[in-house]
């Protein structure tokens, strides 16, 4: 028996250190980096309410959390092929997405909110006043599908961008851009350029973390919402959102 145990310690102590690592429970999380205050960097450290949620998360079901930043619009095709394990950047439940992701509990409730330039919000009511200008949203989002959907969308020129959405609309190169409300509401406050909300919100969003549909995607999805579960039951989700926030967004109104 002495040997025996002799030698699994010299075959382990002869491996790599990549074979444990591929044994251990991790979670690769996709985000962007750059949609404050959920996720962005300030002073090279990444931070926001996504990045608390997700290490609350790690610590309540003992998952070991590791975080990979890239543009937006390559999250899904990151995790359709396995680079990462989810994506923790306010991914909205729609349709669609369900049919190819096995998806959370949503744990964000939000709404679709036109921006503008201030002093342009009265001229620019919410959506129907989109009608006839040119609007942008972020590239990969679900916004551009909502706009797609209006009874008039065919009078509204839909671009796409990666960043500096605000800046465009600042100046005047676009006439509004559209994103969820909480994310709004904190960039006109933190942002030096003229912004301001036009109308009120005109879709309800829930967010979710999405996992792969596979047996094992299916398997961390459902240990994360037990996660989930207790982090909405002990107070920490509201905590966090409260930090971030000043209000509870975590809970459908």
């Amino acid at each position: 028996m002495l040997k025996l145990i002799a030698l699994i310690a010299a075959l382990s102590a002869a491996l790599p250190a990549t074979v444990f690592a591929q044994t251990a429970e991790q979670v690769r999380v996709g985000m962007s980096g750059g949609y404050f205050p959920f996720t962005f960097v300030r002073q090279d450290k990444l931070q926001g309410f996504e990045v608390d949620v997700m290490n609350a998360v790690g610590d309540e079901a003992g998952l070991d959390i590791t975080f990979e930043t890239m543009s937006f619009s390559g999250l899904v095709g990151a995790l359709e092929s396995g680079r990462i394990d989810t994506i923790a950047n306010q991914i909205t439940i729609t349709p669609e997405r369900e049919t190819k992701f096995a998806f959370t509990q949503p744990y964000v409730f939000d709404g679709a909110q036109v921006v503008v330039k201030a002093g342009e919000e009265e001229a620019i009511q919410g959506p129907e006043g989109l009608k006839g200008r040119t609007v942008a949203v972020n590239l990969g989002s679900n916004f551009e599908q909502l706009l797609n959907e209006l009874p008039y969308a065919d009078e509204i020129d839909v671009k796409t961008y990666e960043s500096n959405i605000a800046l465009d609309t600042s100046l005047g190169r676009v006439d509004a851009f559209v994103m969820d409300r909480v994310s709004s509401v904190q960039l006109i406050a933190e942002s030096p350029l003229p912004l301001a909300l036009a109308g009120k919100p005109f879709d309800e969003i829930r967010n979710a973390l999405p996992f792969r549909n596979d047996e094992a995607g299916r398997a961390m999805r459902d240990r994360v919402d037990t996660a989930l579960n207790a982090l909405r039951e002990n107070g920490t989700l509201a905590e966090i959102s409260s930090k971030w926030f000043g209000s509870d967004i975590t809970v459908a109104e």
